[in-house]
């Protein structure tokens, strides 16, 4: 999946997130699976969820990490694709 950063992800009103810590366990309550994220992929999740787009959250996931901006685009996109392809978020455009 292509996304523009501009865009933001914002959850699914079927999905119940727990935090466990450093871990969190999402909950489709539709499909009825759970999808597991590490640390992370929690901070991960935090970012993208609370930002105002994704460009947002990738910078200040640069920021955080010690990481190269191209693997760091990378690992965004990947987890964007999965949360979306399995329902947990909806990549939507941002009102500017």
């Amino acid at each position: 999946m292509k996304f523009d950063p501009t865009q933001k992800l914002v959850v699914s009103p079927d999905v119940l997130v727990q935090d466990l810590g450093e871990e969190s366990v999402l909950l489709n309550l539709k499909s009825e699976k759970y999808f597991g994220l590490d640390d992370v992929g929690t901070r991960m999740w935090e970012a993208l969820t609370q930002s105002e787009s994704i460009a947002a959250a990738y910078k200040l996931l640069l920021a955080e990490y010690d990481v190269e901006e191209e693997l760091l685009t990378q690992d965004l996109a990947e987890l964007v694709d999965k949360l979306s392809s399995k329902g947990l978020v909806e990549v939507v455009e941002t009102s500017n």
